[in-house]
């Protein structure tokens, strides 16, 4: 009975069998560390192609969103899914007020990119630009990179798009050569066309019938064959040669074509109007230039009073440029205007100049020397922190370094420029490889090339 009252006493009411409660009190269970901040600013880094704000529409974060590493890693995904990026990293760092992310993608596109241009499709072009931005932020029919899955995924939405107007025709997309080491990137229907075999141009008397069938042979021989399509490609690859001799009002007053006999394919006919020659008299900077138009126009070498020959006149045009992007101006863009006298058959070219942001020479960094090396290189190095950045400079400044001798057993050396779009500064990193301290004979200093005045 003891023991059985016992047991009852252990299975009993409320509080039997019990521990007690503990009267100290548990300690407050630390609150984990968030993972997750408020984006307060989104940038980006190595970008020529496409803007900003193209990148960060396919990224899909926004300015203000609560994120992480997984938000980041799926913005990283997208961007990398789209094609248009050979890589694409992310960091991000404390914002000024501590409460939030300052988060820079740093990508390098997919390069070479090319211009868009959409044949007998049957729906204007202004149509389906406006229609793939809607569904491609990175949509831009001035470059476009030519890989598989891009290509792919166009073909599909300007099949969706021609479909909605009534054609159903199965579309393609081709790499196609408008010009010397100069192509296009074409949409059109899958059906075949007759290639060009041969072309024969009638009329010409300035330009010998050899130089007209090179520059329009290795664009032209070989290509689907249509009316628009031989007459863009006289344009961007037959009509410079005649402005490279001052034929300026040059016209392809008719083409027809007939089946070839010996070989399949089309014997394109194109008669001629070449006109009169024209004279350079005179090229000048039209509106404010950052330079003096005077310097500039001496650069360009230009020769007036001559027979215009149009090819000098572009390769005096890049040495404007040039001139320019040595002062700092890297993104500076020349546009020419030609106007002609008829009746003196004369030309005049006036540049307007864009010259963008002027940028400035940031951080220098050296890898590869020992203390002395590195003391010594930035003290032959001239272009100092805050002065106009020229972008030719770090690799005349290795060239000199070889010539000179300054190292025995020098290897590879290498310059790395890195262009900050934000703040417009240029940081410039020099290596080199299996250098021994540098010898002395006290070297002067390396100056930077300037464009010639």
């Amino acid at each position: 009975m003891k023991w059985l009252l016992i047991i009852l006493m252990l299975a009993g009411g409320p509080g039997f069998g019990q521990a007690r409660p503990d009267s100290r009190k548990a300690a407050p269970r630390k609150p984990e560390a968030p993972t997750k901040w408020p984006i307060e600013t989104l940038l980006v880094d190595g970008n020529h192609i496409y803007t900003a704000d193209q990148i960060l529409a396919v990224a899909g974060l926004k300015l203000g969103q609560l994120a992480g590493k997984e938000e980041f890693d799926a913005a990283r995904d997208r961007l990398v899914a789209s094609g248009a990026f050979e890589t694409v990293g992310y960091k991000f760092e404390p914002g000024p007020n501590q409460k939030g992310y300052v988060a820079t993608f740093e990508v390098t596109e997919v390069e070479p990119a090319y211009p868009v241009r959409f044949e007998a499709l049957g729906v204007p072009a202004a149509e389906l630009d406006q229609w793939l931005r809607t569904k491609d932020p990175l949509f831009s029919a001035k470059k476009m990179p030519a890989t598989k899955p891009v290509l792919d995924r166009y073909v599909a939405w300007i099949e969706e798009y021609v479909s909605s107007k009534g054609n159903s025709e199965k579309l393609t997309s081709r790499l196609t050569p408008i010009g010397t080491d100069q192509f296009e990137i074409v949409f059109r229907p899958a059906r075949n066309y007759p290639s060009v075999a041969q072309v024969t141009f009638d009329g010409n008397k300035g330009v010998p019938q050899g130089v007209l069938r090179d520059a329009i042979g290795g664009v032209a021989v070989g290509q689907p064959y249509t009316e628009e399509r031989f007459r863009e490609l006289l344009n961007t690859a037959v009509r410079p040669a005649y402005e490279a001799r001052g034929y300026l009002r040059v016209k392809f007053t008719r083409i027809r074509t007939e089946p070839t006999k010996d070989v399949q394919g089309l014997h394109v006919f194109v008669t001629v109007e070449e006109g009169d020659t024209y004279q350079l008299s005179k090229v000048s900077v039209d509106g404010p230039s950052p330079l003096n138009p005077d310097s500039l126009i001496k650069t360009g070498g230009f020769k007036t009073d001559e027979a215009a020959n149009f090819d000098q006149v572009n390769e005096g045009l890049e040495k404007m440029r040039q001139a320019l992007r040595h002062d700092g101006y890297l993104d500076a863009k020349l546009t020419p205007n030609r106007v002609l006298d008829d009746a003196k058959k004369t030309v005049q070219v006036g540049v307007r100049i864009d010259p963008g942001p002027r940028y400035a020479m940031g951080k220098l960094t050296i890898a590869g020397l020992d203390l002395n090396g590195e003391f010594e290189m930035r003290r032959i190095w001239t272009l100092k922190e805050g002065s106009p950045f020229n972008p030719d400079y770090p690799q005349f400044f290795l060239n000199r370094v070889r010539e000179e001798a300054l190292f025995d057993n020098l290897g590879n050396t290498k310059s790395d420029v890195n262009v900050n779009q934000q703040d417009h500064t240029a940081d410039v990193t020099l290596t080199f490889a299996g250098a021994t301290p540098p010898k002395k004979g006290g070297r002067g200093r390396f100056d930077e090339p300037l464009p010639p005045n």
